[in-house]
């Protein structure tokens, strides 16, 4: 049965998610960048310690913005701040080796705003370490500020401030576009079915990982960079629901094939 389009807006489809953020102020000074710019969606995964959305930091911050702290969701782990996120970059200064494809906060905003099947999600690490590789690879892109490279410290607040201006901007111009007339009907491009959400990727990931140590691809005591490096490929591909379910039916035949042997 095919599934009702998604007519929300970006400003109803964007998540904003801190890592295990240290400071109750810059929980507030985000949910303050939040409001100013439309966006109202905030998850904390295991922040430093208890109590830090009422703490009165937070508020003294948040100026104005307290109810962005009063909805905020504090939750467990990384796959409970996905859930339903089938578009999620992680935001770094640090590039790594093996991450999923660097975009500009403008180009990740004019993708995620275009796209109205994407529920899309920004993911900002702790102040100090920033975002570990294993939440970075997980990830349908990496954003890099490009900021002064001789100064480009920017503090979580200021980093979360830019990308939600940029979101707020897309946002505002897919609204006009959508209100233009349309003189012809345009080639569709980008995604073409639903788009595969990052637990159906990383459900696919762990049984191609398995067909591959069975087949002796990919050798469990030594797998080097093979899954990175396969990781980082499909995450330029922005994979859709029914081609993750491909390849696990391709998975699952290796597996099999192999069982009978």
């Amino acid at each position: 049965m095919k599934q009702p389009e998604n007519t929300a807006t970006l400003f109803q489809r964007l998540r904003i998610i801190l890592v295990e953020t240290s400071r109750p102020g810059n929980i507030g000074s985000v949910a303050r960048a939040m409001k100013t710019m439309g966006f109202a969606e905030l998850v904390l995964v295991t922040p430093r310690f208890e109590g830090m959305l009422e703490h009165e930091e937070a508020v003294a911050f948040a100026s104005g913005a307290q109810d962005i702290l009063a909805s905020a969701r504090i939750v467990g782990s990384m796959a409970e701040a996905l859930e339903g996120i089938n578009f999620a970059a992680a935001v770094s200064a640090r590039l790594r080796e093996y991450s999923p494809p660097v975009l500009a906060p403008r180009q990740f905003a004019e993708q995620a705003a275009a796209g109205a099947e994407l529920n899309a999600a920004l993911i900002f690490g702790n102040e100090r370490f920033g975002l570990p590789n294993e939440i970075v690879e997980k990830c349908n892109a990496l954003i890099n500020i490009p900021a002064n490279p001789d100064y480009s410290s920017l503090n979580l607040a200021q980093a979360a401030q830019v990308l939600v201006y940029e979101c707020r901007m897309a946002a505002l111009a897919a609204q006009g576009a959508s209100k233009a007339p349309v003189a012809a009907e345009a080639p569709a491009i980008g995604f073409q079915g639903e788009a595969a959400s990052l637990a159906q990727i990383d459900g696919m990931y762990a049984h191609l990982e398995e067909a591959l140590v069975a087949i002796g691809f990919l050798d469990a005591n030594n797998p080097r960079k093979l899954m990175p490096r396969l990781k980082r490929m499909f995450s330029r591909a922005q994979l859709e629901t029914e081609e993750v379910n491909i390849l696990r039916g391709i998975a699952r035949k290796i597996m099999d094939a192999k069982s009978k042997s």
